[in-house]
């Protein structure tokens, strides 16, 4: 009975062995700990099925969501945390159908406390891993406080200079603050490049809080550059790459290709491909 055992045992693993093999050459950021999405801001135009199938068609088997997205064709709501019982059950039967996975918020937020009690019970119940957010400094503690409760990671995002979290500092002071190791940032290494800093230095700076990244590829160092098709610009994509490394990065990299927004889709396969070649 043993040996029958063994030999089932060992005839399943010499089954699914290809298919491991192939699943490590068609998406080698998993063998890093690494999750590639879509940010569906990416195709903002378009509905969030829409997005999830132009994700599929990119190479991608997850995405980040944005809030305000209509969720399909026909269907009267929009992502949200608010969204009904019925629009949960929508956003699930899509993401089942177009085998995409939801791991990610941002950027989001909330205006008042219940506001952001709602965001991270939404988070919790749809399985996301991180949720991306530019907080007010007044909410720092009860963020912290829920993420740890509902076991979902908050990642501070950085939009361009001005606004408040455009300086790495102010993401370390603001991470500090609060101390948990649940809150660390999210790196949006683009829009660094319009802020006039150096991406890899500022990623530096990151070791060991870094939870997520945006990731852009831009045409020139200027806060009106637009996108361009992953290293192929001056954001330095392989140097990426190469820090992420080093740290030993584990975590989502999400594709947000703000540029050619009618039709955009080749523009993002293009860079995955180019991604994953540089792996």
């Amino acid at each position: 009975m043993k040996t029958i055992n063994k030999l089932l045992l060992w005839s399943v693993i010499f089954l699914l062995a290809p298919i491991s093999v192939v699943f490590a050459q068609n998406y080698p950021e998993r063998n890093l700990g690494w999750t590639l999405s879509a940010q569906t801001y990416t195709f903002r135009l378009f509905t969030f099925e829409e997005a999830l199938s132009k994700a599929k068609e990119s190479g991608l088997k997850s995405v980040e969501a944005y809030f305000g997205q209509p969720i399909a064709e026909n269907f009267p709501e929009e992502m949200s945390a608010q969204l009904s019982t019925e629009g949960k059950q929508k956003v699930k039967e899509l993401l089942k159908a177009y085998g995409i996975d939801l791991v990610a918020f941002g950027v989001v937020g909330a205006s008042d406390e219940e506001g952001w009690k709602d965001l991270f019970s939404f988070a919790n119940e749809m399985n996301v891993g991180v949720i991306n957010v530019e907080p007010d400094p007044k909410f720092l503690s009860l963020i912290a406080e829920l993420a740890s409760t509902h076991q979902v990671k908050v990642a501070v995002h950085n939009h361009p200079k001005p606004t408040r979290y455009w300086d790495p500092e102010v993401v370390l002071s603001t991470i500090a603050k609060v101390n948990s190791p649940w809150v660390g940032a999210c790196a949006d290494v683009g829009h660094w490049v319009r802020s006039g800093l150096d991406p890899i230095e500022c990623l530096k700076k990151f070791e060991g809080v870094l939870f997520s990244l945006h990731m852009k590829d831009l045409n020139k160092k200027d806060r009106n550059a637009h996108d361009v098709h992953w290293g192929t610009g001056v954001t330095g994509i392989k140097e990426v790459i190469q820090e992420l490394k080093r740290q030993g990065f584990e975590g989502n990299i999400s594709c947000e290709y703000e540029y050619n927004w009618e039709d955009n889709q080749p523009d993002v396969k293009q860079s995955i491909s180019n991604f994953r070649k540089m792996l």
